[in-house]
This record gives structure tokens, sequence and C-alpha cells, in this order.
């Protein structure tokens, strides 16, 4: 690593945060749905020319792992010009599932490209089978509109044939439009500040530290790595089901640490399997660095510096390195979540004082769409629902809470109440669903979603069937349990359905604890 200044890598390092952070307030202020506005799915960061990871704001980890692979395809498809903005959801091309849309903006300096504004946003429709694009499908065309890298900006031009084609096969396109402008503006922002940058500090001084911070954080990774004993740790989890059989599917992991470097094997997994919980490179790469980045103890940036010492092999085909056509909707959302819960496993074993019990595992994701003769238009929403955090040596879980590969809000039930024809009968925490330990896990959640018309849901969650595990003694966290209550009737719901609703029809989800830590003392249970 070359030689630097300490005072001048943090003054840079926290510049480029701060450039990514702002683009993140711009995106969340001028946004239309509920799901980006309120609950503030979605995630920025900047990139060099080669497409690699500067820094990135306090989003999404799902999203920002996998973020540069969608700059690196989009380099390869296109060439960039000044004023252009570049836009593209297809998992196959670095992306992470449809609903997912990458606007990505070069950035020019004195005529040559130097660097790039980029973020990602969870759109509520991207058309498909259902409303939300969240359905059980067994191939991708069925979960929406499929985007390769395409211009949606042209030497600063709206390329309106682009923005045609794609409302055109969404369900909400005027909140659609307003989210895609929203994210236009947020690179713009994002592009702006780096040239201010560059203004006051010389491109020369920004390239150097853009280079150094990435070596800055890859030592600092490197010395956490060593610090693990070596050896090799195994661990193995499941999903409960694909959504289209009830056969659960395996996520097996062996961690090979040696020295400053690890080896992350996830060949014992299942193969990709019919329904949509396929995860494809972007997602699991994303997973893999979320945890090795949660081993670092100091403030670091999280950038492309964290690959180098990481060594990934999930041979094509398998649940975590799906190939095309598979189905990817909830590859993103829950199988990135049971990567974390085999990877944590795995570490337990080598260093059990500093890896927590699973949290609950899952992002509970709920999709509900439907037309509103009231308002005289469609709708379509989508939200995650938070639950239990794992129990660590030291601390309880927290209760209620998005963990790991999710960092959204809750969405304000005055805000899903004045934009959806229904309303929340319940929201409280879960009692008792925390796994008992000598720390105990976090509770989960109940929400409770009374329809007042009739609409199409559909659920994508976990841990129904396989509870969040504790560790050292801890009890696992309670499973989770979805309940559609119609004309008298309580019927339990799988991990996964889709169905429609009538009004006066009440959905409730229950969400996993997490697990806990520890024999429970005498007498607690």
């Amino acid at each position: 690593m070359k030689a630097f200044d300490p005072i001048e890598i943090e003054i840079f390092k926290n510049t480029f945060v701060s450039i990514a952070e702002e683009m993140g307030a711009v995106l969340g202020r001028t946004a239309l749905s509920p799901n980006i506005k309120e609950r503030k799915d979605y995630s920025c960061a900047l990139f060099n020319a080669k497409g690699e990871t500067l820094a990135q704001g306090s989003h999404i980890p799902v999203h920002l792992g996998a973020m540069p692979l969608s700059v690196q395809a989009a380099i390869r498809a296109l060439p960039f010009e000044d004023d252009d903005l570049v836009i593209l959801n297809d998992p196959y091309h670095g992306g992470t599932h449809l609903p997912d849309i990458t606007c990505i903006m070069p950035v020019f300096i004195g005529g040559r490209l130097e660097f790039f504004a980029a973020n990602r946003a969870h759109h509520s429709d991207v058309g498909g089978m259902t409303p939300g694009s969240m359905p059980l499908a067994t191939e991708i065309f069925q979960e929406g509109l499929i985007l390769p890298p395409l211009k949606l900006v042209s030497r600063g031009r709206m390329n309106e044939d682009v923005l045609r084609l794609l409302l055109a096969n969404v369900r909400t396109p005027e909140e659609r439009r307003g989210d895609l402008l929203a994210q236009v503006a947020a690179c713009e922002k994002g592009r702006q500040r780096i040239r201010d940058a560059v203004r006051k500090y010389g491109l020369s001084k920004i390239s150097s530290y853009a280079d150094l911070i990435q070596d800055y954080t890859e030592a600092f990774l490197r010395r956490t790595i060593r610090a693990i004993p070596d050896g090799d740790y195994a661990f193995a989890d499941y999903l409960d089901d694909d959504g289209i059989t009830d056969d659960p599917v395996k996520i097996a992991v062996t961690v090979r640490i040696r020295g400053s470097r690890a080896v992350v094997d996830f060949r014992g997994s299942s193969s990709q399997v019919k329904g949509g919980v396929n995860a494809n490179a972007a997602v699991t790469t994303s997973a893999v660095l979320y945890v090795f980045r949660a081993l670092i103890e100091d403030d670091i940036p999280f950038n492309t510096g964290l690959m180098r010492p990481i060594e990934i092999i999930a041979p094509p085909g398998l649940i975590v390195s799906a190939q095309f056509p598979a189905a990817t909707a909830a590859g993103n959302v829950e199988t990135s979540q049971r990567i974390v819960d085999v990877l944590l496993g795995a570490l337990a074993q080598a260093i059990p004082d500093r890896i927590p019990a699973a949290s609950s595992g899952t992002m509970n994701n709920v999709a509900i769409g439907g037309y509103d003769p009231a308002a005289g238009r469609n709708f379509a929403y989508y939200e995650t629902i938070g639950g239990g955090m794992g129990a660590s040596r030291e601390f309880p879980g927290l209760s209620g809470v998005h963990t790991h590969m999710t960092n959204s809000l809750n969405t304000p039930l005055e805000a899903l109440e004045n934009y959806l024809p229904l309303r929340i009968r319940r929201y409280a925490l879960r009692r008792g669903s925390g796994g008992a330990g000598r720390t105990r896990g976090g509770e989960g959640i109940v929400r409770e979603y009374e329809f007042a018309i009739p609409a199409n849901v559909t659920i994508m969650s976990e841990r129904r069937k396989f509870a969040p595990y504790g560790l050292r003694g801890g009890l696992p966290g309670r499973p989770g349990r979805n309940t559609l209550i119609s004309g008298g009737k309580t019927v339990r719901l799988k991990s996964k359905a889709n169905f429609t609703v009538q009004a006066g029809d009440v959905l409730r989800i229950e969400s996993p604890g997490g697990g806990g830590y520890g024999p429970p003392r005498r007498g607690k249970k």
C-alpha cells in the first residue's frame, strides 16, 4: 500500500461518502412512491472509471455490494458519452432482481471519463404476472420487464422511446416516471458534487485518494481475516421452499481461512430451482462482502477493496449462482439473508464470541395491487417487514427491525393508509417470539392489513419452517406465520403465496424472532 496522509485520507473518505449520502437525500425527497420516499428502499454510490466502488451511502447492503457488477456490465455494453445516463435491471447483466432499477451517470473531467455516479431503487411494479413484480414465477420472463443496459438519457436528452416502452409495461406508469426522474436527479447531484471536489482539490489528488481508499479498506480487511484462526469452517441451513414445490433448498458454505485470505465455497449448496429464490452471482457477492465488512471494527469505507482478499467459489447453476433464465425475484431479498446466516454460522465456529445468533432471516415481502375505483387508477405497492435481531454475547437482539441485507425503514401507517385502499388493523411487537438465552433474541412483528376493496396479494417470506438458530446454547427464535382471515375463516398461508382478497379480508403477517445467545438462566424460557 502506498504511503498516505492519515488526515487527508479521512478528508477524502468523508468527501466521497458525503456525496453518496447527498445523492440519497435527493432521491428520497423527490421520489413519488412510498417504497422509495418513506421506506428508503434505494442506494447510492460512486465508482471509478473501471466501475470499482469508491464510496457508498448508508443504504441497502444487498444493493450496494452488487452495484459494481451493474456498472461494469454497462461499461462493457455501451460507449459512455458526457451527459449520458444508462439504466438496467437485468440480473444476468449485473442486476439483482427486476424491481431494482439501476441508473448510472458518467462523470467526465476535461473531456475524459473519470468516475461514475450511480443509484439503485426498488420500484413497486415493473410488470410481470402480478402487481408488485414479486410473483411465484418459474422463469425470469414472468417477473417483469427486463432492461439490459440502455441509454435513458443520451448527450443530455431524454430518450423518450425507451421511457415510453418502460412505462407501457408497468401498472403504475406515472409513479414509475416520477421515481425514475428522482433517480436521474440523484445521479446529476452526484456528478455535480464530484466536479465540485475536483475543482477544490484537483483531479490528481482526487484520483490518487480514490485508489488509496480501496487499498486502505483492503488492508483493514486483511488484518481482520488474519485475526481469525486458520481452518475450514462449514455450516448449512435451508430455505423453506422455492414457492413452487414444498422441498427445502439447501445453502451450504465452507469458509477457509489462510492467513489474510478467505475462500468462501458454496459447492455443497442445492442446484438452482424452479421458483424465484434463485440468487445470481451479484447477490451472493454482496452478501459475502457484507459479512466480512461487518467483522471489521474500525470505521472504514465500503468499496471494492473488500473483494481483494476474498475468493468466492460458486460454480454456475447453484442456488447462489443461478443461470439464465431462472426466476430471481426472491433471491435478492430472501436467499441473500440465508447466505448471511450460513456464513455467520460458519464463522461462529472460529470466532464464537464475536458472532451473533441468527436474526429473523427474511424480509417478509408483501406486494399488493389492483384497481381502486374511488381513485380511478391502478395501484401497486410493495414493502418489507422487520423482525427480531439475533442476540450476541454482550447484548440482547433488537426487536422489530430490519437486519443484515436490508436497511430499509418502516412505512408510516399514515402514508400507507393514505396511499392504498386499506388500513392497518394492528401493528405491534410479537411478544415471546425472540429465542431465550443468556441474552435474548429480539421480538418479531405482527402486522395486519384490512382491505377495503378486492386486491391481488403476493407474499415472499422465509423462516416459516426453519427457525432462526440460537448460538452457544441459546434457543431459536420462533418461526414466522402468515394468515388470511376471510369470510369468517382463518387460513394458514405458506411462506410464499399469491392470492386475491375481498373487501373486509384481513392479512396477518407474524415475522420471526431472533435467536438467543448462551444457555437461558435458570427459570427463564
